[in-house]
């Protein structure tokens, strides 16, 4: 019995991969993606109110904290309030930015937002933790009434009855 082996059909250019040679892989059609939304904006359209929200949340942090202890409370209530707001106001933007460029993208991009943003958070923390600055108990409360006041105001936005359909 003889066997017969087929031999590679010659090329120009021998550098090429056959991966790269091969056409019919070219001409699969490419997956249906769901439509986008007409008006992206109602992904962004509560940080305007949020924004203000946030800015009351500051001034009274601040003003608590200087009848409290002093002008170092209340940078650190201010600073903890500001550090919350620009934390959520980041996470918003860039789900609002992925699900309009692919909402596949709001997963991954979602998690690397949180873990650098939390990151950061506990860098900064550790560091004012760890110093003698009057203002750190501050700092802690700020980023508490930040955290409880934006998701109350989030949570009243989207369950309030006048919201758009």
């Amino acid at each position: 019995m003889t066997e017969s082996r087929s031999v590679p059909a010659q090329r120009d250019d021998e550098d090429v991969p056959e991966w790269a040679l091969r056409k019919d892989e070219d001409d699969r059609p490419l997956p249906e993606l769901p439509p986008l939304p007409a008006d992206p904006r109602w992904r962004v359209e509560h940080l305007p109110f949020l924004s203000a929200f946030s800015f009351a949340l500051l001034m009274c942090a601040a003003s608590v904290g200087y009848l409290a202890s002093g002008a170092p409370a209340a940078l650190g209530a201010a600073a903890g309030v500001a550090l919350v707001t620009v934390s959520y106001t980041m996470s918003t933007l860039v789900l609002a930015w992925a699900d309009t460029v692919r909402p596949a993208l709001i997963m991954p991009l979602g998690m690397l937002t949180y873990v650098v943003k939390y990151s950061l958070l506990g860098v900064i923390l550790a560091f004012v933790v760890s110093s003698e600055w009057p203002g750190r108990a501050a700092l802690g409360w700020g980023v508490v009434a930040g955290v409880l006041g934006w998701t109350a105001v989030q949570i009243w936005w989207v369950a309030r009855p006048g919201r758009r359909k």
